[in-house]
């Protein structure tokens, strides 16, 4: 008997938590994408690279345009109906650990840190997302013999930006 009162309050509560469910993200959960959906296409720019690190601009642009088309329904365009400028602007090392017999250090972390701007529509009207002084790392380990090179650090803190930068273009609108 108590197994059939189970099955009816599950059967009953299902269509009332899926109708819980707000269709904007803004309202508590949803079960759409999250993006604007007037959007379509997207523009993504070469970034500029104001470090002395070379190449951290077309990375993660690559990045980028990489992570969009794998996590939105957005496609990437020349000329799109929203665009994403940015500007890597600090790139530096910072150490996690170390051994405490010698001294030396153990495990790295690779710092970005980038400000950009995402404009929906075409001629600056529309929705702006602004963001100064966005961060992410990636972590490696340099030392002899099973130490990764710093280009593991780099990679990583560039996906994770990428990652980040798109995921915060789900804010509400």
């Amino acid at each position: 008997m108590n197994r059939a009162w189970a099955a009816i309050v599950v059967v009953a509560l299902a269509p009332m938590a899926i109708v819980g469910c707000a269709t904007d993200p803004a309202e508590g959960y949803a079960f759409g994408t999250g993006h604007d959906a007037a959007v379509r296409t997207v523009s993504v720019p070469l970034w500029r690279n104001r470090t002395r690190e070379p190449e951290l601009g077309a990375l993660l642009t690559e990045a980028i345009i990489k992570e969009i088309n794998r996590s939105t329904p957005w496609r990437v365009a020349d000329v799109g109906g929203a665009t994403l400028t940015g500007v890597v602007t600090e790139a530096s090392l910072r150490r996690l650990g170390r051994d405490t017999t010698t001294g030396l250090t153990q495990e790295l972390a690779y710092d970005l840190a980038v400000d950009f701007t995402f404009r929906v529509g075409r001629r600056g009207r529309g929705s702006v997302i602004e963001r100064r002084g966005f961060r992410a790392q990636g972590a490696f380990i340099p030392m002899r013999g099973a130490g990764e090179p710093i280009d593991a650090g780099r990679l990583a803190a560039v996906d994770a930006l990428a990652r980040d930068i798109v995921a915060e273009l789900r804010s509400s609108w």
